[in-house]
């Protein structure tokens, strides 16, 4: 992976942290040196974050189920945005987040009980 690919995919890891902050959610970009997942902080979750014009979310949602699974932190996602979307227009910016329907299933229903 070249340099711009990886500043790329800092300013996405930031920016998402960013957002999950606004909203109340402390954590902060992972460190590649240290073996954390491109999130830190947000339990329960190991989110696999992508900024990409076209995006195989297949691939990446299972390097976040098998890097999970390695970690055993959480529910993988993956949080991705295109890196030029025209539809950037709402709050956050074109990002949205993908998961497993067996997790929605088990986040909902908490959520629907409460």
């Amino acid at each position: 992976m070249g340099k711009f690919a990886r500043d790329k995919g800092a300013r996405g890891e930031r920016e998402f942290a960013a957002i999950m902050n606004k909203n109340g959610h402390e954590c902060r970009r992972g460190s590649v040196f240290l073996n954390e997942p491109d999130i830190v902080g947000l339990k329960g979750i190991h989110a696999e974050v992508k900024t990409v014009e076209k995006l195989n979310l297949r691939r990446a949602l299972q390097q976040s189920i098998t890097d999970a699974d390695k970690r055993q932190d959480g529910m993988p996602i993956v949080a991705w945005k295109k890196k030029h979307d025209p539809n950037d227009r709402e709050a956050y910016a074109g990002w949205t987040v993908t998961m497993l329907l067996s997790d929605f299933i088990e986040i909902y229903g908490a959520w629907a009980d409460e």
